[in-house]
């Protein structure tokens, strides 16, 4: 073998080697729709991702058959509409499921990380200082979300707040959300209360819930309620005693 043969194997195996996490920090995985037949490094995350799942894939960076039908298997698996078709929103959830470690039914992987089970038994918790601290099995968005809210838990309420800049003196309640949730990543643009009602998917998630209705909103995040109502008790958002969700409609962040 050529001196340049072998350095270009070389090569590849250590692209190859690379961990999930680094390389999708890397490459704009979401920024575009990925279908057949299109190619690129975006497809070549998207196959690392579906075979970490438990797919496996060859790792080409070439959208062709073998990466249409693995799409459809994790489309099946999450109750999406199977057309071999990632957008952003696909993207996004594929990306969290796996950084969470969400495995193919019937793969060799186990959902965990280590020996710690990763699912929503794995609750934060508030220290003596009333800032919330993340469970390590935490995936990376909720942890970011944590960090996020620990930085605004004690700022006054403000109506308003929040929406017209994410930095701001004060926030009103889907304004301390929004914070939290563009820290992560996962919100562009503060929404209302009315808003949250229709943001995300139906129903609880294994994370992060929302809860909303036309006058006010709330979320737990890994166990813990963040809410500004909780500031009358400990002048923080951070409490470890949930409220009624009766009238509120309940919706979760893709993925969490």
């Amino acid at each position: 073998m050529s001196r340049c043969r072998m350095l270009a194997v070389a090569v590849s195996a250590m692209s190859v080697a690379v961990p999930i996490s680094d390389a999708v920090a890397k490459r704009s995985f979401g920024s575009r729709p990925l279908e057949r037949p299109m190619r690129g490094a975006d497809v070549r995350t998207l196959q690392q991702l579906l075979s970490t799942w438990g797919v496996p894939l060859v790792v080409d960076g070439q959208f062709g058959a073998q990466t249409g039908n693995a799409v459809r298997i994790w489309e099946g698996a999450y109750g999406r509409r199977p057309n071999a078709r990632v957008g952003r929103h696909e993207a996004r959830m594929l990306l969290i499921a796996v950084e969470r470690g969400d495995r193919r039914a019937g793969s060799d992987t186990t959902e965990t990380t280590g020996s710690t089970p990763v699912g929503p038994t794995d609750k934060a918790t508030i220290g003596p200082d009333g800032l919330a601290i993340a469970p390590a099995s935490a995936p990376a968005a909720v942890k970011a979300m944590i960090a996020a809210g620990n930085r605004i838990h004690d700022m006054p309420y403000k109506y308003g707040g929040g929406h017209g800049r994410w930095n701001d003196t004060g926030y009103d309640c889907s304004g301390s959300m929004s914070y939290v949730l563009h820290a992560a990543g996962l919100l562009d643009t503060a929404l209302d209360s009315t808003g949250f009602m229709r943001w995300g998917e139906a129903g609880k998630g294994r994370w992060v819930t929302n809860y909303a209705n036309p006058s006010h909103s709330y979320m737990v995040i890994a166990g813990l309620r963040f809410d500004t109502s909780g500031r009358s008790d400990d002048n923080s958002r951070w409490d470890t005693e949930m409220r009624s969700s009766a009238g509120y409609t309940v919706r979760h962040p893709a993925g969490l």
